[in-house]
């Protein structure tokens, strides 16, 4: 299987692919994971005011095929259990800092209920839960938190995200342990590193 890596630009119709550098953002976009086709997708009408950050309760891959396989089955099970459109979040991120494209910038995310017209919603990927008996992730990977502010700091700087956004975690939003015990305390790094 082929990754495809790119650097997302707003004023293209497509991903403009890049190699690798360590200031910019990597994305492994829908057609790199295999995506299906979403049934719809709504534009969003603004720049998102809002960021949501989630875990997708489930451990995390160890590899970018891993990280791949998790994606394609999540986006199963949005669109065929929750009848969603499509995947849930806008982006995903594996604990080795590996982004992946759910549906992207600028398209209204079905992540948070009653929240999605004006946020973006991104899922860390892993089960942060401290008391599961299911397995869990010890703790979210610096990798892959240093991806997510990169990602957030493209989304300003190319026009997707407000450059005074709020990030919250889904808890926060809803009745819900999600993001974790683990990854919410991260929550407030995140915002203290923009200050």
């Amino acid at each position: 299987m082929v990754i495809l890596h790119a650097i997302m630009d707003k004023n293209t119709s497509g991903p403009q692919y890049s190699r690798m550098e360590s200031n910019t953002v990597n994305i492994t976009y829908r057609v790199g994971w295999g995506a299906a086709d979403p049934r719809s997708k709504k534009q969003m009408s603004e720049p998102a005011k809002r960021v949501v950050i989630h875990h997708t309760a489930i451990r995390s891959g160890a590899t970018p095929q891993d990280c791949i396989q998790q994606v394609t089955r999540i986006q199963k099970m949005h669109m065929k259990d929750r009848d969603f459109d499509d995947i849930g979040y806008n982006f995903l991120v594996g604990q080795n800092g590996m982004l992946y494209e759910g549906r992207g910038w600028g398209i209204v995310g079905a992540h948070t209920k009653g929240h999605n017209q004006d946020s973006v919603g991104i899922a860390v990927m892993g089960n942060f839960n401290s008391n599961e008996f299911f397995f869990y992730d010890d703790l979210p990977t610096s990798a892959a938190l240093s991806s997510v502010k990169r990602l957030l700091q493209d989304g300003v700087s190319r026009g997707w995200l407000h450059s005074n956004y709020t990030i919250f975690g889904h808890r926060d939003l809803a009745n819900t342990e999600c993001p974790g015990d683990k990854l919410y305390p991260e929550i407030q790094r995140l915002r203290s590193d923009r200050d």
